[in-house]
This record gives structure tokens, sequence and C-alpha cells, in this order.
């Protein structure tokens, strides 16, 4: 794995009230092996080339440390928006692990998202962070189904690993759930998909779901879907040229009722689905506080 330059890491989120509560976004890795075939990081404005070979920052623990130092204000890192903070070769970098520890050491919360079951590794540094900051991890699931998983996400841990890291993540005390996102029009957005996660979520003891049923395209990311679409799923591409043109924002013909159901099943559950409620549930009893400079 190749290294990359980097001179800031951790920086301010402008609002961040609007996305699980985040204050500040870090990425230690750029790109991703995953291989999903709707990821909105392979868009043009990312600029990031080779997506799918995942490269390092360069002294990456040493910038957060530095960076993490400086902070006046102890809010919540939010981390795997871009990339996934446990692509394979965290295995070996340990990066996301180290920059738990420093966010532990600084007194920060965090908020996490993968695909991954490497996470419950970093059960131990979660757990301290959460004694003095909020936390909270979410998996993102898109499909129950492993065999669909494999098409759609083909290289990251399938599904049911999600679900098993889940109930290990929840055994332990972190605060845990799913994001269930994106819903892919014509492929996975049926109510007997979206019924059978919220039901696994519950039985697997996630405290939310929360999500989108649609998917988002623009420029060179619409391309890698269309081929991937062309690939695996024959006529599925011009159904979507026909059905949502040149739109960013593509939501499931089936999104209103799926909407309705999902939240009724939620409901049953105690699953909260709303952000705000998501970010109030977290953070409860957790504050972020301003450093005395006198």
């Amino acid at each position: 794995m190749k290294t990359i330059p980097a001179k800031t890491i951790i920086t301010r989120v402008k609002c961040g009230d609007t996305w699980f509560g985040c204050d500040y976004n870090m990425n230690i890795y750029r790109g991703c092996c995953h291989g999903c075939i709707y990821c909105d990081s392979r868009s043009d404005c990312y600029r990031v080339e080779n997506f799918d070979r995942v490269a390092a920052k360069e002294n990456a623990l040493d910038i957060i440390g530095r960076e993490l130092s400086h902070k006046v204000f102890h809010g919540v890192v939010g981390t795997g928006a871009m990339s996934d903070p446990y692509n394979p070769f965290e295995m070996r970098e340990n990066l996301t692990r180290g920059a738990l520890e420093l966010l532990d050491r600084y007194g920060f919360g965090v908020h996490l998202i993968t695909k991954s079951d490497l996470v419950t590794r970093d059960i131990d540094r979660l757990q301290a962070v959460g004694e003095h900051s909020p936390v909270c991890v979410c998996l993102t699931v898109t499909t129950f189904d492993d065999a669909l998983c494999k098409k759609i996400e083909p290289r990251a841990p399938v599904t049911s690993q999600r679900l098993a890291a889940l109930k290990k993540l929840s055994q332990s005390g972190i605060f845990t759930g799913i994001t269930l996102m994106p819903i892919l029009p014509y492929i996975n957005d049926t109510w007997e998909n979206i019924s059978a996660i919220v039901t696994a979520a519950a039985e697997n003891g996630a405290r939310f779901i929360y999500p989108f049923f649609g998917v988002t395209m623009r420029d060179s990311q619409r391309e890698y879907l269309y081929n991937r679409l062309d690939e695996n799923f024959p006529g599925m591409k011009e159904k979507y040229k026909q059905r949502f043109g040149n739109y960013y924002k593509c939501n499931s013909p089936n999104s209103s009722r799926l909407y309705r159901q999902f939240a009724e099943l939620c409901g049953k559950y105690g699953l909260l689905y709303k952000m705000n409620e998501i970010i109030a549930a977290y953070k409860q009893g957790r504050t972020c506080e301003q450093l005395r400079l006198f």
C-alpha cells in the first residue's frame, strides 16, 4: 500500500448536527477496495484517482495527535464518510486503532461508519472513548441477502458478518446501529429486504436504523454504476436511464410506501430512525466542552 502526503487530517464540519452530530471529519485513508458499485466517493468532485487502490496518509497519527492537541472544542470526530476506516490494510497498519487511542487521550468522541467486522477488534478502544465522550458506530447494510451483497458490494464483508459485528458491539455496550443506504431502485428496494434487515437489526442489538430509499448518481460515479449494472443485472442500465436521466438523487419508486412500512416496523421494535433522535440518544449525558484557557 502506498502513502500520500497530507498537511491536515482533522477538519471542522460546518453543519455537523445534520449528520450524526459530527463536529469534525477524519479520513486517514484515501480510496477504498470494497468495490461497492454505487459509491458516491467515485464522483469527479472528490478528485480521487484510482479509487479502488487504498493509500494511507503519511505520518497520519503524528498529524492527528498534533491537530487534536490544539483543538479548543472537544467534539465528535466522524470517520468513514469517504473511505472505510476498516479496509483490509487496517489489519496490518493499525491507523484507525491508533486514531481511536488519540481521540481517547485528548478527550474527543467518535462517530464511525464501516462495512467491516474488523471494527470489533477495537471494542476496547471504543469503550475507552465512551468513558468520557459520545461513541456511535454504524454498520452499513443494504441487503439482507449475502448473495446479492456480493454483487453490489463485491469485496466487502457480507451482511451476515456485519450483523454478527453489530451484535458483538452492542453486547459490549457500544451505541450501535445501521445505515440502511443506498437502496438501489429495482434491485433491493423490496419490503421483503427492508423488513428482513430491520428485524435482524433488532435481533442483534441495534439501537437505530437510518435509511435512504434511493441512490445518488453523478458524472463518473454514474458511469461506473451503469457498467456494473450491465455486468450483474442485464437490462437494468437502460431502466435507470429511462427512469432517472441525469438526476442526482434517484429515489426508489417504492420509497414512500417503504418508508411508511419501515417506520411502523421500527416503532414495533423500538428502533430509532430519525436523525435528531439518534443524535440525542447517543449523546445523552455526554457534553462536548470547550477547554478553559485560564
